[in-house]
């Protein structure tokens, strides 16, 4: 979230940002509207309780003084005692006020980068690069879904049976090669761009939602677990970045870098009717995630090297993509400037995500309290995160589908994850 202090300090500036994103300055006005009703009313609890110090003081003098003082004094009491009733009920509405600013504030997103092109969705998003040729073929090349039925390697019809729409049952060749993507993300994250790999826990609590943006605004989105305070992670972004929520790190450890493989699970609300076919909007899938905690001063260049440690990823399996920047209008939530690495799929003709790349400043960091403590100084500051998908894992597999198939259905394997499906055993 923003700083409650900014905001106030720089409202026309979070109202020009909230109107680049497309979104009327609704909450932007409601801000300045309960924050001048707090000031007015705190400056009134203040008045009221600095009469109080006074006339205290007052009755001192006047009990030690004459009978017409004491009577005095005892007339200033019964005032006081209305006084003090004033206060508490003053500071009740003062609670209250509070609470709906804070409501507001969490309500606010990220400021967007001053790079980051106007527009209002993703037909505005700004093509920045490709790498690689798409794939050409002696004939009609088949969606990943046809592929999956011909082979019998992908199930929907089994999946629905279990689970219903938006799930899919992997069989065989397509089952290995999503395990074999998974160690293939991880092996190439941990030895060759230093992150630490971890395992989190699949299921989190508000408070972990809350302080990566995904509570309270997109609780919709969620798949929340009845009677319990926990949640299905929609991304390993939720529980990493909160592996050090309410600490405060060390410089020297900076950057500090994390992957982690997990399912994911998104209710997809607002999404009826797109992508009903095959892999691309799934209920629950599994992605291999980076996340980063930086200093502020390295932030914008550790963006740049998550992109490039993702677009490695393509670049070794031989996948022709291109990279995007996103408009403000497509811009999330929590982020000020994100890319999107956008994979070729032959079968059916576009390009499609499967990485999202994005730095939060300390956005993040403010709601769950991540400081550092800079080198020589005696005061913390918040850090900055960033995240990305290193890749996901379903979206990765559907596309060495449609890009390595053959006229008779069958797949190419891409040489570099030849040695994960050895005979080990």
């Amino acid at each position: 979230m923003l700083e409650l202090r900014f905001i106030r300090e720089n409202i026309e500036l979070v109202k020009e940002k909230c109107i680049r994103r497309g979104m009327e300055p609704t909450l932007v006005n409601d801000f300045a509207k309960t924050d001048k009703k707090r000031l007015a009313l705190l400056q009134e609890v203040e008045n009221l309780k600095n009469k109080r110090n006074t006339v205290s003081d007052q009755i001192g003098i006047l009990k030690k003084g004459s009978q017409e003082e004491k009577k005095k004094a005892d007339d200033l009491i019964v005032e006081m005692r209305e006084t003090n009733q004033s206060i508490k009920e003053l500071d009740g509405q003062l609670g209250d006020i509070e609470q709906s600013l804070a409501e507001i504030v969490m309500a606010i997103p990220n400021l967007c980068d001053d790079s980051v092109p106007v527009g209002q969705d993703d037909s505005d998003n700004v093509e920045i690069r490709k790498w690689g040729e798409k794939p050409t073929f002696t004939f009609d090349p088949k969606p990943h879904w046809e592929l999956g039925e011909q082979q019998d390697i992908i199930d929907f019809e089994t999946a629905a049976k279990l689970s219903g729409a938006r799930f899919a049952l992997l069989k065989g060749f397509a089952a290995r090669l999503e395990r074999a993507l998974i160690n293939f993300f991880l092996d190439l994250h941990t030895q060759k761009h230093g992150y630490t790999e971890v395992l989190p826990p699949f299921m989190v609590n508000t408070p972990t939602m809350t302080a990566t943006g995904q509570l309270p605004k997109f609780a919709e989105d969620l798949f929340k677990i009845q009677d319990w305070d926990l949640y299905l992670i929609p991304t390993a972004e939720v529980p990493v970045t909160n592996i050090h929520r309410g600490e405060t790190l060390s410089e020297k450890d900076l950057p500090l870098k994390y992957t982690a493989y997990t399912p994911c699970f998104r209710s997809e609300a607002g999404s009826h009717g797109r992508d009903t076919r095959g892999l691309i909007r799934q209920h629950q899938f599994d992605k291999v995630e980076l996340v980063k905690f930086t200093t502020p001063e390295t932030s914008g260049l550790e963006l740049e090297s998550l992109l490039s440690e993702a677009e490695t990823v393509l670049r070794m399996l031989g996948l022709h993509y291109r990279v995007v920047t996103l408009c403000t209008g497509d811009l999330g939530f929590s982020a000020t400037k994100t890319y999107d690495i956008e994979v070729w799929l032959p079968g059916q003709n576009a390009y499609r995500e499967i990485s999202s790349c994005s730095n939060f400043l300390d956005f993040q960091a403010r709601r769950g309290g991540i400081r550092y403590k800079p080198a020589g100084q005696k005061k913390s500051k918040l850090v900055h995160t960033l995240n990305g998908s290193g890749l996901a894992v379903g979206r990765t597999l559907l596309a060495i589908l449609e890009n390595y198939q053959q006229e008779d259905g069958t797949i190419v394997l891409p040489e570099v994850l030849r040695p994960y499906f050895e005979n080990r055993f």
